[in-house]
């Protein structure tokens, strides 16, 4: 990753808060020239470190269920596993790991799916995959996490766009709606005016469209960033074991830390799965040997580092792009 200044990491971190703000807003509120905004972070999208996509509820097309599978992996073939995975559209989520495990991946799979398909024949079609762990997620207690105040500072919070927790259901999006989101899945930054030329409606109808997505909670502006681009050290995913009658308080205390991206509740060995965000290795210590410790109600746990992040929001990150079709192309041919 290429070296960057405290001015590209104020850009990410602005972009991440809202990633369809435009050059002027940006320029306004880092305090420097919109010129030398719009430079840098066309710059940062093309050097393969940031990504705006508009993306759909998971739920904009009906009810689904969300697994969390880890598997173990050939030596050798974790990049391979990892991208065949990605490349699958019922992924949402793909990363290699450290720990028991090689991948991790969330599989989204349509309520009264055929589970055997996905997470027997699917799985275990893939080469070099061996032995699987599927997990159902039953509740999502948090999925944000904000890089801006590190980087910014606290009055970064204003400039986010904050949509309320929305469940979405089938029939909320129609064809012009699903024509937009797709027109804007891979470019969230896309302009009103190249959206409607190329899906033959007006600016102001794009506009209108995504802007009621937005505020519904149909869609959302997510803007991918490698943490380290960031100068975060530590990507780790926790498996949670906790006491039954404590699981929602757990989670709860938890997701009032910074570092903490995602907490669910799940149905498997572990009670909880987390994944956590910090600047170093000190302060991961930090949080395993204070903040869980000092946490009542949890058992034990195990955990493992996000080594390589692959997928994120149905999008494969670009800043993995190259090396998982480097291992795809290397493939042997059966």
């Amino acid at each position: 990753m290429e070296d960057l200044d405290d001015l590209d990491r104020k850009i990410l971190a602005a972009l991440h808060v809202n990633g369809r703000a435009s050059w002027t807003d940006l320029a306004q509120l880092l305090g420097i020239s919109t010129t030398t905004v719009a430079r840098r972070a066309q710059h940062l999208f093309g050097a393969g470190l940031a990504r705006v996509a508009v993306l759909p509820h998971p739920e904009h097309e009906g009810p689904v269920d969300l697994f969390v599978v880890r598997l173990t992996c050939a030596p050798g073939s974790q990049l391979r596993v990892a991208g065949v995975l990605a490349r699958h559209p019922g992924t949402r989520y793909v990363a290699i790991l450290t720990g028991g495990y090689d991948v991790v991946f969330e599989l989204v799979v349509p309520k009264n799916g055929d589970l055997y398909s996905m997470l027997v024949d699917f799985v275990h079609s893939v080469p070099g995959a061996q032995q699987s762990n599927a997990d159902l997620v039953l509740h999502t207690y948090k999925v944000s996490y904000d890089w801006s105040v590190p980087v910014l500072g606290e009055h970064a919070a204003a400039f986010a766009g904050r949509r309320p927790v929305h469940a979405c259901e089938r029939g909320h999006l129609d064809d012009v709606d699903r024509e937009v989101l797709a027109a804007m899945r891979e470019d969230g930054r896309a302009s009103f005016q190249s959206v409607g030329r190329r899906l033959g409606i007006s600016e102001s109808t794009a506009r209108r469209r995504l802007e009621a997505m937005l505020e519904r909670g149909c869609a959302s502006v997510t803007t991918f960033i490698p943490a380290a681009a960031l100068g975060y050290e530590a990507e780790i995913l926790f498996w949670l074991s906790v006491e039954p009658s404590m699981q929602d308080s757990v989670a709860e205390r938890l997701s009032h830390e910074r570092g903490v991206r995602m907490i669910a509740s799940m149905l498997g060995q572990a009670s909880l799965f987390c994944e956590v965000i910090v600047p170093t290795t000190a302060d991961l210590h930090h949080f395993t040997s204070r903040t869980l410790a000092a946490v009542p109600g949890i058992r034990s746990w195990t955990a493992g580092v996000q080594v390589l992040t692959v997928k994120r929001g149905f999008l494969m990150v670009p800043w993995a792009e190259d090396r998982i079709a480097a291992a795809l192309a290397d493939a042997p041919q059966s």
